[in-house]
């Protein structure tokens, strides 16, 4: 079994992407489930094969424990640590080739807490990637994109995971698309766009970091996708395979 975990911000498309690249797997013949990490979701556009909603109540932890709703979602993210072997055991049964993992839509409560990272650490798979979500409704300006850089950045060192960046949303931002791909190649390109838009302060500030994440390897190129019309997927597929097979795709 593979995993693929599914990372983003808040709206950025991380549940309706998980429907889609299931979608995708099924259709080429491949044995793809999904695993739901958030407590808190009302609805989603996938039946779920392993749900940790069948392990923690939300609603109950905030009735129980006196909690606002940011507070029983902490509680709950951390709890869905505790029941980390009767998950595996579910998914064991499913025994799917690719597990997909649509991770909770406030990042930061599986990211930047110590429940999340043992999450990734403890579900067994025999290769374990994740995609992180470029929201492109976010990121058509210079500074944005580097703002959105740095979390995807921040994000990668957190799950200590081989990563794939894609950018969603390319049907809705026209003209914007080129630009947005040119500054994930180009530094100079990114430079100069941020030059023409920003301040003294914000320009030293955003190119100085722009530096210290191409040092670090982040100007791998974004993957465009979109999940209205299934654009980009074979890209995104051939990107995940690989590192999860050794660049055996499914077949197309």
């Amino acid at each position: 079994m593979k995993s693929i975990f599914i990372s983003g911000t808040a709206g950025s498309g991380k549940t309706l992407l998980s429907s889609k690249l299931h979608e995708y797997y099924t259709k080429n013949g491949a044995f793809a489930a999904i695993l739901n990490l958030d407590p808190g979701v009302d609805n989603l556009p996938y039946t779920c094969d392993v749900d940790v909603r069948d392990y923690v109540d939300y609603v109950s932890i905030m009735q129980q424990y006196e909690l606002g709703p940011n507070g029983a979602m902490i509680m709950a993210n951390d709890l869905i640590a505790s029941k980390i072997d009767e998950i595996q055991n579910q998914i064991d049964k499913v025994n799917p080739d690719y597990l997909i993992v649509d991770t909770p839509g406030q990042i930061e409560l599986f990211a930047y807490r110590s429940s999340g990272r043992f999450v990734v650490e403890n579900l067994s798979a025999e290769e374990k990637t994740s995609i992180f979500i470029f929201d492109g409704a976010l990121i058509t300006t210079p500074v944005n994109f580097v703002s959105i850089a740095l979390l995807a950045t921040s994000i990668r060192l957190r799950l200590n995971l081989p990563a794939i960046n894609v950018l969603t949303k390319t049907d809705l931002i026209g003209d914007k698309l080129k630009n947005i791909l040119e500054w994930s190649t180009n530094m100079r390109a990114l430079e100069n766009a941020i030059a023409k838009e920003a301040d003294g302060d914000t320009f030293s500030l955003t190119t100085n970091i722009l530096r210290g994440l191409n040092l670090g390897g982040f100007a791998q190129g974004l993957i465009p996708i979109s999940n209205v019309t299934g654009d980009g997927f074979v890209n995104l597929e051939g990107a995940l395979s690989r590192i999860l097979n050794l660049g055996e795709e499914v077949e197309d």
